[in-house]
């Protein structure tokens, strides 16, 4: 079962995109004096208060509803926060191989393993997502190294320098 366009369907098919007045909303209004804008205030001004006035009282509801949490506050302030302190980036063991220069790689050996300095490329973390290859050792130098980082380099036959 289907249905036929309707009159204002095909009005608008007609017309493109634009709406011929006569379906129009503000059609309903017409005749009646104000249009529903009231006779004192006459639409004008800022009846509700100018931008996000009222958040706490009359307009909570929207608040709310489209801007949860907007309101208070959670934790606590850390005044001067030096951000150096905190630098810390991390690689996981499984991005190690692919820092090796690729004419490093083709020197190791079961019995020569490549030291990786990590600071060098901007690392001060290791932890231990991923594998490594067991059948090739690799020597880690880093400031910092996770326990199963640590216990995952040395099942692979490799060792690791922790440096300050």
């Amino acid at each position: 079962f289907f249905s036929l366009p309707s009159r204002r369907d095909r009005a608008r098919e007609r017309e493109g995109s634009a709406m011929t007045t006569r379906f129009k909303k503000n059609r309903k209004k017409r005749g009646h004096v104000s249009a529903g804008h009231g006779r004192i205030g006459k639409h004008r001004k800022h009846p509700g208060g100018r931008g996000n006035a009222g958040g706490m009282h009359h307009h909570r509801i929207l608040f709310d509803k489209y801007h949860p949490g907007y309101f208070g506050k959670v934790g606590m302030r850390y005044f001067h926060k030096l951000r150096n302190k905190f630098y810390c980036p991390i690689v996981n063991i499984d991005k190690l191989w692919s820092l090796v220069p690729q004419d490093v790689k083709d020197k190791a050996s079961p019995d020569n393993a490549p030291m990786i300095d990590l600071t060098q490329f901007g690392y001060f973390k290791v932890l231990g997502k991923g594998v490594l290859p067991s059948s090739q050792p690799i020597v880690v130098k880093a400031k910092l190294v996770s326990k199963i980082a640590e216990k995952k380099i040395k099942e692979a036959g490799g060792a690791v320098v922790l440096t300050a």
